[in-house]
């Protein structure tokens, strides 16, 4: 233990009876309670303040701090399936997005600017998979990798092709707007970072920024579309916190584009990324097909 905590410690009269360390987190045992010692990443002074100004305290607070350090009362966490994480998440953050909301006049260039860098993003990997698809149809005999790529490849110029027109049409919709919607977000969202003990608790809040709302959902789907019915989860989200129609369509329009595969690799670990990349498609799709009203939903 460096000089600056034991320093900490002893001006608070803080006695050390066993230090323990548990998934790289410095834990200090006292006579009444459990400390959590945490590297300052960020001041998350400010923000906290800001937070339970909205009336939303749903965070560690910080008991004692340093230059260099932060900490907090240890959280004994209760056990919970993951789909019931994953719910109490959704309904947390529509609490954090809700006491946070504000309205700022549309700064036109960064809006143009998410648009072209998205839609650069889109173009981009049409021509990658395009060029992929011509090397692979030169093939005498096709790879196990490239007979499982081009089976579905039909399905990756869809979801390309979606995403590109439903950028155009959000860019469309906000460009004739004079305001935007903004909150506060978590912007690392993982089941890790929910604790639930006397209380719900969001921690690791270094990312935390003011955006579009829907990041917090894009950033949870992008993790998680293989483990949970983002359908059910979109729901609860909503029921508490409905998109806006731009951010609904801006939503759908980011999951919707797929990664980038590396075919540099071995042939095993290719036919594996191919199967994930392929799978992230076809739950996307899904989603879309099931979420979205008939008149928004994918065609082809």
């Amino acid at each position: 233990m460096n000089k600056e905590i034991r320093n900490l410690l002893a001006e608070n009269h803080i006695i050390i009876k066993k230090i323990t360390i548990k998934n790289n987190i410095r834990m200090i045992e006292t006579d009444n309670e459990v400390l959590v010692i945490k590297k300052k990443e960020h001041d998350l002074g400010p923000l906290y303040k800001y937070l339970k100004s909205r009336s939303f305290d749903y965070f560690p607070e910080i008991l004692y701090q340093t230059k260099n350090y932060d900490i907090y009362r240890y959280i004994e966490e209760t056990p919970l399936q993951k789909e019931e994480k994953a719910n109490d998440i959704m309904k947390l953050i529509t609490l954090l997005h809700s006491k946070t909301t504000f309205y700022k006049e549309i700064d036109e260039n960064s809006y143009k600017e998410l648009y072209e860098t998205t839609i650069d993003k889109i173009e981009y990997l049409i021509n990658y998979y395009q060029d992929i698809t011509e090397l692979i149809e030169r093939e005498e005999y096709m790879s196990p990798s490239s007979y499982l790529f081009i089976r579905n490849i039909s399905k990756l110029f869809l979801a390309l092709n979606y995403s590109k027109n439903q950028m155009e049409k959000w860019y469309q919709i906000i460009s004739e707007k004079k305001r935007v919607r903004i909150t506060q977000i978590h912007n690392n969202l993982k089941l890790e970072h929910y604790l639930l003990d006397q209380k719900p608790y969001l921690i690791s809040w270094n990312k935390s920024k003011k955006d579009i709302p829907i990041y917090d959902l894009v950033n949870f789907y992008q993790k998680y579309y293989q483990t949970f019915d983002f359908c059910s989860l979109l729901h609860t989200y909503e029921m508490h916190y409905p998109m806006l129609k731009e951010e609904k369509i801006l939503f759908f329009a980011l999951i919707s584009i797929p990664q980038k595969i590396d075919f540099n690799t071995n042939e095993l670990e290719l036919c594996q990324k191919i199967r994930n990349f392929y799978d992230y498609l076809f739950i996307t799709d899904k989603l879309i097909l099931d979420y979205l009203p008939k008149e928004e939903k994918r065609i082809g």
